[in-house]
């Protein structure tokens, strides 16, 4: 994968997670990317302002430690000390710096569904312009499955260049380091259950009709998508499922144990404010695995 070219590595001194930052040097190698490595710490109070060099030089060493058993041979990289509230910090960073890919492991130390993504993580996978890849505390060097979540329905303007960009991102890491990749699309037909309700005068055979036309039309649109993707070299399998996406996709990750789900994280709707899919926040609430989530290039984060 050629792909980036800036990687800014955000420590989390909470976890004790050696492979993360092994995969951010090798990721780092195999794009010929630099690598920045930094620490996003909130200020220290007046009283203590006094102690601020050395409060940074612990830090800094405690930075360097966390990638003592990566090999920096030949990776260009440099590190950053930020002071301020963490996430706002590291989105201004990847503004100044121009990074394309934020890498970070999960502020979660067990792993649990309830506490493996921290504040910081989804403020990240909120509000960060740049493609943002969350790793979970794990043993495991490579990750054997990934499953990339699409949604090709053509009237979605920005769906296009996301599907392009969580295919392009997810084949590639397959590719890599020859992953299974599971790409799945979960569809429904709007309003099924007040079609079937009596007051709709509707016979269920109808209704059933057009749930298979809406199957269908759904099916036609991700062989189109598809289509324009040579998989072949990769062990692939898609799926298409009939539910709710918050739901659906979640099982499905848990079914093939996926270690990665590739994904779009902004939401449909132009309200201001409003960053991250309701669709989206119920998955990263509801996977046990790392994530990469992905934004359109038109999307405009609020921190400045």
């Amino acid at each position: 994968m050629k792909r980036f070219k800036k990687i800014l590595y955000v420590n989390e001194p909470s976890v004790a997670d050696k492979s993360a930052p092994r995969r951010a040097v090798q990721l780092a190698r195999s794009n010929n990317a630099s690598l920045s490595v930094c620490d996003a710490n909130p200020e220290l109070p007046r009283t203590l302002v006094t102690l601020q060099d050395t409060y940074d030089q612990i830090h800094k060493q405690q930075l360097m430690q966390s990638f003592e058993n990566a090999d920096m041979e030949g990776v260009d990289s440099n590190t950053i000390l930020l002071t301020g509230t963490p996430f706002i910090e590291v989105i201004r960073e990847v503004q100044r710096g121009k990074h394309d890919l934020v890498i970070k492991s999960a502020e979660g130390s067990t792993g649990t569904l309830d506490n493996l993504f921290g504040v910081t993580d989804m403020h990240l996978m909120r509000k960060c312009p740049c493609p943002v890849w969350i790793f979970k505390p794990e043993k495991q060097e490579e990750h054997k499955c990934i499953v990339a979540a699409v949604d090709p329905d053509p009237n979605m303007e920005a769906n296009a260049e996301l599907n392009k960009l969580i295919l392009e991102l997810a084949s590639s890491l397959a590719r890599e380091e020859c992953s299974e990749l599971h790409i799945v699309h979960v569809w429904f037909l709007q309003n099924e259950d007040l079609l079937r309700s009596i007051g709709m005068g509707l016979e269920s055979t109808e209704v059933d009709e057009l749930v298979e036309e809406t199957r269908v039309e759904h099916e036609k649109w991700l062989d189109e998508l598809l289509s324009e993707y040579d998989l072949t070299d990769l062990t692939t399998k898609v799926h298409l499922i009939k539910g709710e996406p918050g739901s659906e996709i979640p099982k499905l990750v848990a079914k093939v144990e996926a270690d990665l789900v590739v994904m779009g994280t902004v939401a449909r709707t132009g309200i201001a404010g409003f960053f991250i899919g309701n669709t989206a926040e119920k998955i990263l609430h509801s996977v046990d695995s790392s994530v990469l989530t992905v934004k359109p290039s038109s999307f405009q984060t609020p921190v400045r």
